[in-house]
């Protein structure tokens, strides 16, 4: 992977959430070196954005950017997640203002990324480490099990802050390892963070739009809340689920199911919808590989 050293801000007006930091390479050209088809865009101080690679965590703010208004998933374990990164990142002081903007105390702080590019969106993705880095910027180094648990990705997973969602980009050992620091948490006696709420798989009852984005609404893997959300704002009055496998079959996600299943496309084979609109995954998200492209 690709190591590039800077450090993360997030004061001036970004949204950070559990997933998701601003982050400044030390030398902003670092940002050249970053492969995919769609090349990194910073911002005229140097910042981008960077996802953090293997996880998902819950919605702070989502727009799909065509249609609808922002949308949120219930905010107290969202907020934990995104809280838990800025706080292992160690940023002191952290303020969340009404709109989902930030101020911290420092400013800024040290740390790196480890790349293997950028999605489809020209964003980062990475593994996000503190302090001082494995090795020189701009060089690429092997990413093992030791390296990969000192980092934010691998933390937020083992605290059960986060959802493990992988893509084709990420190595099947490395995958393994966030895997299971996952499992570990969502076995853990009580489960740790969201898994003591999450019915993705058990099932829950999606009763309109407030079913998903009230704070009393259900914990659910955030990549199916953002196909409720798109699928409900396309007809704000509709409250059934009656139409959604046929859109979730018109979404395009392409996936495999682990370890060894064939390439398939949309979620709508994976998801059950009862009469009585009791919605369910029927694999885990750490079952699932997404493909990219």
């Amino acid at each position: 992977m690709l190591l590039i050293r800077g450090s993360f801000r997030v004061n001036g007006g970004t949204k950070p959430d559990g997933d998701t930091i601003p982050f400044i390479p030390d030398d902003v050209a670092d940002w050249r070196l970053v492969p995919g088809c769609t090349g990194v865009l910073p911002k005229a101080d140097g910042r981008a954005s960077v996802r953090l690679e293997g996880i998902d965590a819950l919605e702070t703010h989502y727009t799909n950017g065509s249609y609808g208004p922002e949308r949120r998933q219930p905010r107290k374990f969202a907020h934990e997640a995104a809280d838990a990164l800025l706080t292992w990142l160690r940023f002191t002081s952290i303020e969340r203002h009404d709109d989902e903007t930030v101020t911290t105390v420092p400013d800024k702080v040290p740390g790196y990324i480890l790349t293997s590019g950028t999605d489809m969106f020209g964003r980062c993705v990475a593994l996000v480490g503190r302090g001082v880095p494995p090795a020189y910027s701009g060089y690429r180094i092997d990413v093992d099990k030791e390296r990969l648990e000192r980092t934010a990705n691998h933390h937020l997973l083992k605290s059960g802050l986060a959802y493990p969602t992988f893509y084709d980009g990420l190595s099947a050992d490395l995958r393994e390892v966030l895997r299971a620091a996952a499992v570990e948490a969502k076995e853990a006696t009580p489960p740790k963070g969201l898994w003591a709420k999450d019915v993705t798989v058990e099932g829950a009852e999606i009763d309109g739009i407030s079913s998903i984005t009230d704070d009393t609404g259900v914990v659910i893997l955030p990549k199916l809340f953002r196909r409720l959300k798109d699928y409900f704002d396309a007809a704000p009055e509709n409250r059934s689920l009656m139409g959604f496998r046929a859109f979730l079959a018109g979404a395009g996600d392409k996936f495999r199911i682990l370890p060894d299943g064939e390439e398939v496309m949309g979620l709508h084979r994976v998801v059950e919808i009862s009469q009585d609109q009791v919605l369910r995954m029927t694999h885990p998200s750490e079952d699932l590989l997404f493909v990219n492209g």
